[in-house]
């Protein structure tokens, strides 16, 4: 069949399950765009390239599948870079797609060139796999190349060029050819080795599960399930990966935040990890928590990288490839013969659940401006069931690993790269995911919030049931912290205050949202509740206390055990 190469290179994601693009189309990427909007893909065009990539790494997550996004020739590309970054660190499969010019004007030895840069050699550190596709007869391997990289051992981003002088050539191609026929997929562990994590899992009286991001981003909650029902044992959350799998809820417990996973950890004699890199925040699986235990404990990681094995702790039992494949294999080994619980499990299940019920009741409430804890409270309590729950912000965020009354079975944010303003795009393309039938939450702070507040306007047009809680306290709260303690009370806090005067319930209205404002803890609830009821995006503004925001952050000094700078 004849093609142009923008259809072929549909036709190669759509051969990979991908129906979606996030954009700002320029004439390199017009053709495309038309036809993809014909050929029934979600075709979302944001304000900001960033968002863009954000908003791709989102349905990536949603999807267990690469995700694409593009940029336009020069600053198109160059507002990509963030995004790109913040894929390499998450691990995030997506797909970015450049402009350029046609080669024979970037070789012109010449100045003065418009929106013009060598574009590929900037990112190619940020990805895994950086091309172009220079002949039209090359589309098909720069593309499968890019997914097999993209998808192939550790994920994570790739960037792909696509200069105008190839846009409208025609190709005379086959059918695209399914995923299995140019790259691995589903790797399984040997034989030998499932049998001896089975022999190890067996003998283990405190097993747990150590559950990754990972877990979520590859969909493979239902297995993982099993694999937990199987093994009789606690889940630990690390906490870039807080979703909680549907039936676990009850025993899984945040890791270093919760009194009953420290308490899991410590007494542990095998650790079963899936979807973790085992980085700083859980100490490499060797420090603080783990140390106690350390002579007595079993290692059994399941990673897709070969090279990643040993790499922060010994490892005694290493299951190499898709955990989408494995965790499968370890079910059906462990069927015939499951563990039973040990008598603890039931017991820190129910000092988990009193822990939790302890923080709502304690949260200061009465408070105007409200009290940051109390926020998490108040709005997590009425979390939607099915709902998707976005994160961002520095001190909003640290509130809400202590204080959440939700366990969500999806949540969005960005552990590794910490990177602030996804909130808002994350949201949108988890949405565009989901067909945007399930309800979001985003709980972020005010100065996160801002910095793509346009896409309102996007989560408008595309009517999406989003509720925005933010915690305004109209100042980067994590750094006046910072300030305080470094140089004391009242001292300078240079370059971390804004405008009070900034109403983000009215900049909703601005853009076809509902807004609200709320400044006393009895109203966010029902500010919430008229937001969902009233068919559109919504806003509320929470104004909360600048001290306790800045001053108060619970379980800080855990946080801080993340930055040991070398000392792990």
């Amino acid at each position: 069949m004849t093609v142009k190469v923008y259809e072929r290179i549909l036709q190669l994601f759509e051969a990979e399950g991908i129906n979606t693009i996030f954009g700002i189309p320029d004439p390199n990427f017009v053709h495309m765009f038309h036809l993809a909007e014909e050929r029934g893909w979600n075709v979302v065009a944001p304000h900001h390239e960033e968002s863009a990539g954000f908003m791709a790494e989102a349905v990536s997550r949603m999807t267990g599948k690469a995700a694409v996004c593009i940029g336009t020739l020069g600053p198109g590309v160059a507002n990509l870079a963030g995004a790109m970054m913040c894929a390499k660190v998450e691990n995030s499969p997506v797909v970015f797609l450049g402009g350029q010019r046609a080669r024979i004007t970037e070789q012109r030895v010449r100045r003065g060139r418009i929106q013009f840069v060598k574009q590929a050699e900037l990112f190619e550190p940020s990805v895994k796999y950086c091309a172009s596709i220079e002949y039209a007869d090359q589309t098909d391997e720069v593309i499968r190349e890019g997914l097999r990289k993209a998808l192939t051992g550790t994920p994570g981003p790739v960037y792909i060029e696509y200069p105008s002088h190839v846009i409208q050539q025609e190709l005379d191609v086959p059918p695209p050819l399914p995923p299995a026929a140019y790259r691995l997929v589903g790797q399984t562990a040997g034989a030998d080795r499932i049998a001896e994590a089975v022999k190890a899992v067996r003998a283990a009286k405190q097993p747990i599960l150590l559950v990754g991001h990972g877990v979520h981003t590859s969909r493979a909650g239902e297995s993982v399930k099993a694999l937990a029902d199987a093994m009789a044992c606690p889940v630990i959350q690390t906490s870039g990966g807080t979703s909680y799998i549907q039936g676990l809820e009850d025993r899984t417990f945040p890791y270093g935040f919760s009194a009953a996973a420290i308490d899991a950890v410590v007494r542990s004699d095998l650790c079963l990890a899936i979807g973790t890199e085992l980085g700083e925040p859980v100490h490499y699986g060797r420090g603080r928590h783990w140390v106690a235990n350390e002579a007595h404990r079993t290692w059994i990681l399941v990673e897709q990288d070969p090279e990643a094995i040993g790499v922060n702790r010994p490892v005694d039992v290493p299951l190499v490839g898709d955990l989408r494949a494995i965790v499968p294999q370890l079910v059906d080994a462990l069927k015939d013969s499951p563990r039973t619980a040990s008598p603890e499990l039931a017991g820190w299940i129910a000092q988990d659940a009193a822990q939790l019920a302890e923080l709502a009741e304690t949260a200061p409430s009465g408070m105007s401006p409200v009290h940051p804890a109390r926020l998490i409270v108040e709005a997590t309590k009425i979390f939607p069931k099915d709902g998707i729950m976005v994160r961002d912000g520095g001190a909003t965020t640290i509130f809400g690993w202590t204080y959440s009354q939700a366990k969500p079975h999806d949540v969005m944010w960005n552990q590794n790269f910490g990177h602030l303003g996804t909130g808002l795009p994350y949201a949108v393309g988890a949405s565009v995911a989901e067909g945007g039938k399930r309800p979001l939450m985003l709980i972020t702070g005010d100065s996160s919030f801002q910095f793509h507040i346009a896409e309102l306007e996007t989560a408008a047009r595309l009517n999406l049931p989003l509720v925005c809680v933010v915690g305004v306290d109209y100042a980067w709260g994590l750094e006046v912290g910072v300030y305080k303690r470094t140089f004391g009370q009242g001292s300078l806090e240079t370059g971390v205050h804004w405008s009070r005067n900034t109403r983000l319930d009215k900049v909703a209205e601005g853009f076809g949202c509902h807004g609200e404002y709320v400044e006393r803890d009895e109203d966010i609830a029902p500010a919430i509740k008229r937001a969902y009821a009233s068919g559109k995006p919504g806003v509320i503004h929470v104004a909360v206390d600048p001290k306790a925001n800045s001053e108060e952050m619970p379980s800080y000094d855990e946080f801080r055990t993340w930055y040991a700078e070398g000392t792990q």
